[in-house]
């Protein structure tokens, strides 16, 4: 084999990092021996895998072509050199979520992860959609959740479980004594809502289709625990996922309202993966326990 996994490395981290300094520094290499290692490796086989603008390597075309593959390459090594060292059937994980996936279900999920995989570590970073969506794409990460809708020609959108949206206020709030909301009532209310582009108001725009110009919007925030307290205070109403409002139903702080039924507030979460990554056992037993998930979905 004319190549070394060390060589595989160096030439993902400088692809990860666009600079030979900082790639020796993440693999713990002196720069000499990094910018040798990717020299050997581009020598051996004649070719050019970066663009070089002063310090800065850029991959070029050869370059993000064989990218996706030693990414799976070397995944695929260090989950055998983990099961070699550690008899364990899963390795590290590096998993993304959005805002109400991460705070409110990826967290148990990982608990149940780190039950089954003792010897697993395990790392969640939340944000929101168009993040975790390009550091799957970047191989930053190995696995997003996501709830609002994407279309990427890199990655693998696998549908994972349903979700709805839920009109709620404080129970002392005026319109908390109505049967039923008209489309009238939704225009007088004052709203706080999750801000533009989120996966929450993606969904929410969609089912306020032909009032949504004639809402009062006062408040836009990117968290879900603050807009619950603003619609406690009784600053507005909000429409947040019922998964996030479960707890707060229970307690009454907060109650649902019932909107006209042709205001369908349905969706779904996500899986993504890139295409080209390597599912690995430890990918697998994560997807397994997300979908055998249980919630109370009862108000």
């Amino acid at each position: 084999m004319k190549y070394t996994f060390r060589q595989l490395e160096v030439f993902l981290a400088a692809a990860s990092m666009e600079n030979i300094t900082k790639a020796a520094e993440s693999l713990a290499m002196s720069q000499s021996a990094a910018s040798s290692a990717l020299k050997e490796l581009e020598s051996q086989f004649d070719i050019l895998l970066f663009d070089r603008v002063g310090k800065r390597l850029q991959l070029n075309e050869l370059g993000r072509l064989f990218r996706p593959q030693v990414e799976a390459l070397l995944a695929q090594g260090a989950e055998l050199q983990q099961a070699f060292s550690q008899h364990a059937e899963a390795g590290a994980l590096k998993v993304g979520a959005t805002l109400t996936i991460g705070n409110y279900l990826a967290v148990g999920v990982m608990a149940n992860y780190m039950r089954t995989q003792p010897h697993a570590r395990v790392s969640l970073e939340v944000a929101n959609t168009s993040t975790i969506a390009r550091r799957v794409k970047d191989f930053e990460l190995d696995i997003g959740l996501i709830e609002g809708e994407l279309q990427s020609a890199e990655l693998e959108v696998i549908p994972w479980r349903s979700d709805e949206l839920v009109v709620f206020c404080a129970p002392d709030h005026p319109l908390a004594r109505r049967k039923r909301l008209g489309d009238d009532d939704l225009r007088e209310a004052t709203w706080i809502m999750r801000e533009p582009g989120s996966g929450t108001r993606q969904t929410f725009e969609r089912g306020m289709h032909g009032i949504l110009s004639d809402l009062n919007i006062l408040l836009e925030l990117e968290h879900t625990e603050a807009i619950k307290r603003a619609v406690e205070a009784n600053l507005g109403i909000g429409c947040l996922s019922r998964v996030c409002l479960a707890d707060a139903f229970r307690r009454g702080s907060l109650v649902p309202l019932n909107v006209p039924e042709y205001r369908q507030f349905d969706r779904q979460f996500y899986f993504i993966l890139h295409r080209q990554k390597y599912r690995s056992a430890g990918i697998a037993s994560w997807m397994e326990l997300c979908r055998a998930l249980q919630t109370d979905n009862k108000d």
